[in-house]
């Protein structure tokens, strides 16, 4: 009777300490469970500290770039490059040159060509305008550009891929004198055509327009490289 005594508080003990490591055991994971979510709270916040620190920063590196680009001095630079690329229209003092087919009738044996205005007479009077100074030209409001053409398109002539017919208006800025002087010098261009009954009419004019190249910019074999 003793013994079943003495082993009844035997599994008490046990039991009761088992008990005690149980609970240990399951606080212990409550708590470690509790703690993981908030270290990932306060990682997610650092984060969010720094990301903000870097938001204003670049805020700040753009308010910069923002008042350097509006500068007057890079405004200058971009006006500049803008004309440059023939991107904006300009205005001044030159010559506004008129061109159109002869009112003759061919004689009977000759080339009724011969009366008629061709992409080299038009080319003519560019290159002279051109070694005379001007500072732009366009031909019936089509800019010209380095890679601009003037070609013939059956009875019509294409300018930078746009077709026009007769009469051509070929409008130049610069030294208005020395345009002019270019055209009608004796035994220059107007001259030479004037054999032909081509009408051309040269007019000086301090309100020259020029419009801007409307067409695109490609360049797909040539890179830029450092000078040599």
């Amino acid at each position: 009777m003793q013994r079943i005594f003495y082993g009844g508080w035997s599994i008490t003990i046990v039991c009761a300490i088992i008990g005690f490591i149980l609970a240990v055991q399951f606080r212990q994971v409550r708590d470690s469970q509790a703690t993981v979510p908030n270290q990932r709270l306060e990682e997610v916040s650092v984060r969010l500290i720094q990301i903000q620190e870097e938001r204003d920063e670049l805020a700040n590196r753009l308010e910069i770039l923002q008042r350097e680009t509006n500068s007057a001095a890079n405004q200058e630079i971009v006006s500049e490059l803008k004309i440059q690329a023939c991107a904006t229209a300009l205005e001044g003092e030159g010559v506004i040159v008129k061109m159109d087919d002869s009112t003759r009738v061919a004689k009977s044996g000759e080339n009724p060509n011969l009366y008629l205005i061709h992409d080299d007479d038009l080319l003519r009077v560019i290159n002279e305008l051109k070694a005379a100074g001007a500072e732009a030209i366009s031909i019936n409001g089509q800019r010209l550009i380095a890679t601009s053409e003037i070609r013939c398109a059956g009875p019509t002539l294409s300018v930078n891929n746009v077709r026009s017919s007769p009469p051509y208006e070929i409008h130049a800025v610069g030294d208005k004198k020395s345009l002019e002087n270019s055209i009608t010098m004796r035994g220059g261009v107007a001259e030479t055509l004037k054999v032909w009954g081509i009408q051309l009419e040269v007019t000086a004019s301090d309100d020259v327009y020029i419009p801007p190249f409307k067409g695109t910019f490609k360049r797909t074999y040539g890179k830029v490289v450092d000078e040599k």
